[in-house]
């Protein structure tokens, strides 16, 4: 429970700080997608700073947070489960007697939480997304007034299904973001510290993060560009997440896998460092706390 408590808290505080970023890649990843009907006056969003730059001047300063009641709902039952749920399945992998765990074991705790967790908080990204990228639509597709209206929206409109669109490749997405985040922050802590280049504090804690935060936008963001544009997509516009792919890449190529890729890892980078150094310390606070005379 204090794992569960520690993990949410901290990928809170997390999007709290990188919300922005994400709101941005989500912008860069679903520019130049075909719709019908077409809208040729659609507003061109350049780099990170120029997207940042056109939706404050364009829409307001509050566009950059659209969709964060919704992040932080996703954050504190996705986070939690597969961040706080991580140690206990690793152990579950690992062969009794065994002196460590390894490469293997990791990998499939961290398939098997972001699996689990995609699951059970699927609704929570697809109205995040649709709020992230909603005002890149015309001013008359704006349809959902709040959080609230928009789960109950698009339940009735799309059916209790339309919650879980884009589960498989959002699984996709996040059991490869699982083990690019928590077992290559694993590996690398644990390196530096065998190593004794440096000690278990929050220098250690950043480099293993911004570490993670890279391998993680490398092996993650063709899947969560078609994750982005399926979960955007209005209904019928793909037949499921493979024709959303097979689009992607008839339109703009091998490169549309990428687009989005500075903010993704600008976003991802940070998210990481604030993330595991949020929780490492909430981690140690719970442990002092329980160790304190009553």
């Amino acid at each position: 429970a204090a794992k569960f408590l520690c993990a949410g808290t901290a990928a809170c505080i997390a999007d709290l700080c990188t919300f922005p970023l994400d709101t941005a890649k989500v912008r860069l990843q679903i520019q130049g997608e075909v719709r019908i009907p077409r809208s040729p006056s659609a507003v061109q969003y350049r780099g990170v700073l120029g997207t940042l730059r056109t939706m404050v001047r364009t829409e307001g300063a509050r566009s950059l947070s659209s969709g964060l009641a919704a992040g932080l709902q996703r954050q504190m039952s996705f986070a939690s489960i597969r961040i706080g749920l991580y140690d206990s399945v690793k152990q579950l992998y690992t062969p009794k007697g065994a002196e460590s765990t390894g490469l293997g074991a990791r990998l499939l705790a961290g398939c098997t939480t972001g699996a689990v967790a995609v699951a059970c908080a699927q609704p929570t990204d697809v109205v995040k997304v649709r709020f992230q990228a909603r005002a890149a639509l015309p001013d008359g597709a704006r349809r959902y007034s709040g959080t609230w209206d928009a789960y109950r929206s698009i339940a009735r409109e799309e059916g209790v299904r339309g919650l879980w669109r884009g589960s498989l490749p959002n699984i996709a997405r996040n059991a490869i973001v699982n083990c690019g985040e928590l077992v290559t922050y694993d590996l690398i802590k644990e390196a530096l510290l065998r190593a004794q280049l440096m000690a278990d504090n929050v220098p250690c804690h950043f480099v293993a993060a911004f570490g993670a935060g890279f391998c993680a936008t490398v092996v993650a963001s063709p899947v969560d560009v078609v994750k982005t544009r399926y979960m955007n997509a209005d209904p019928g516009q793909y037949r499921n997440a493979l024709s959303c792919l097979l689009a992607l890449l008839m339109q703009d190529g091998l490169a549309g896998l990428y687009k989005g890729f500075i903010p993704s890892f600008l976003r991802l980078g940070c998210w990481n460092v604030v993330m595991f150094i949020s929780y490492e310390q909430l981690q140690r606070a719970v442990v002092l706390a329980r160790a304190a005379p009553a």
